[in-house]
Formats: structure tokens, sequence, C-alpha cells
């Protein structure tokens, strides 16, 4: 299986790629920024983009959609309905708190829902799981042992819910329901920040101890 993490931006997030070792076809989850560096890599690692998915609209995690976009153009966008609008509207005040402008990306090839399967090449396949309250339309993608968080959830924390259409219950009820029911030795791949697993978060989270 391939896998890599890319740390990108100012903001310091994580890029990852997951794929099919036989067909090299691969995924790439939160393209945030430096793009045309992304895209570099790809090429020299012979991979070809199949899907690109955004688990919430902030443009650390979607800013560089557009370039990708732009160099594997027959690649499928997806991400959730309510966050796509999003973007747009944050793109004004991206060169104050993101570092510079951006491109839209297009309208997605596919807007997910909870439950709904993402297959990679002929071996890889990961679940889609709803998880609100960061943003409205905040996704994780679920499979092989780990799970992709975005800023749901991190080592020892948990994702801010005080930006406009955050809900600090919905989060909660996302972490509940979705993440802290997954098997306790899953690992967690956030937005920002170290590895995790489950089990860690549930011991050793103060947010969590509650659960």
């Amino acid at each position: 299986m391939i896998f890599q993490n890319f740390v990108v931006g100012r903001l310091q997030a994580n890029c990852y790629v997951v794929g099919d070792e036989q067909t090299r076809d691969v995924m790439v989850v939160d393209p945030g920024d430096n793009g045309i560096e992304l895209i570099e890599q790809f090429k020299q690692n012979d991979w070809n983009v199949t899907s690109v998915l955004v688990t919430h609209a902030h443009l650390d995690h979607s800013g560089a959609v557009f370039e990708i976009l732009s160099s594997f153009p027959k690649a499928v966008f997806a991400m959730h309905e309510l966050d796509y609008p999003l973007i747009a509207e944050q793109a004004p005040s991206a060169s104050t708190w993101y570092g510079r402008e951006i491109s839209l990306p297009r309208v997605p090839d596919r807007y997910l829902l909870h439950g709904e399967k993402i297959q990679i090449g002929n071996s890889i396949e990961y679940k889609i799981l709803f998880t609100p309250g960061h943003t409205p339309g905040h996704i994780c993608i679920y499979g092989h042992g780990h799970v992709f968080t975005g800023d749901v959830l991190f080592q020892g924390s948990i994702g801010r819910s005080d930006f406009p259409g955050s809900n600090s219950e919905q989060l909660m009820n996302s972490i509940k329901e979705h993440l802290m029911s997954l098997s306790a030795d899953t690992l967690v791949y956030s937005g920002h920040g170290p590895e995790t697993t489950i089990e860690n978060e549930l011991q050793f989270n103060p947010f969590l101890t509650q659960l």
C-alpha cells in the first residue's frame, strides 16, 4: 500500500497520499498548500491521482486543490456538500490568514455522504464518516486500520468550535459516535500534528475523559 504524509504550508497541515501499489493510483487527502511541490513529488513517484478528497473547507486543507486538479484533470474531486461553498466564502481573506491568494477549485464531482465508499485502484477502499462540528460538512475517512480525522481529533486535543458554522455539541457527538466507536488500535492521522491511536486519546486526551 502506498502511504505518504506531506506537511504543507505555513499552518503546517498534513496532506496524505494513499493508494494501490500495483496500479499506482492514489487518493490525495487535504492538499492544503504547496501544490506545485506536491505535484512534482507525485510525478517523481509515478503516482496517478485518481481522487482528491477534502475533509473540510478551511483553506489550509483545500487551498491547493485547484493546482492538483489542473495537473490531474481526470481525478475525482469529492467533499461534503455543506462545506464546498465555504471555500469561496473564505477566499477573500486568504492572503491575510493563509498567506497567499487561492484559485477556487471546480465544483466537486461527487458530494460525499456518511457510509459511502471510496475505491482506489484494485485493492484500496475507504469509508466516509460524517463528522460535523468543526465545520458543518466535515468528514473523516476510515479504512485499513486508520482514520484521517482532519480537524476533528488531534493527539491530545480536538478541533476548534469557535469558527462561524462550528458547533461544539455536534463536534463532541461526532467524536463519540463515529471515532471513539472505532477499534482501540485504530491509528489516527490528524490534519495537524503527529499520529496517535483511538486508545491513546480515550485514555489521555483531556477533552475526552468524559467519554
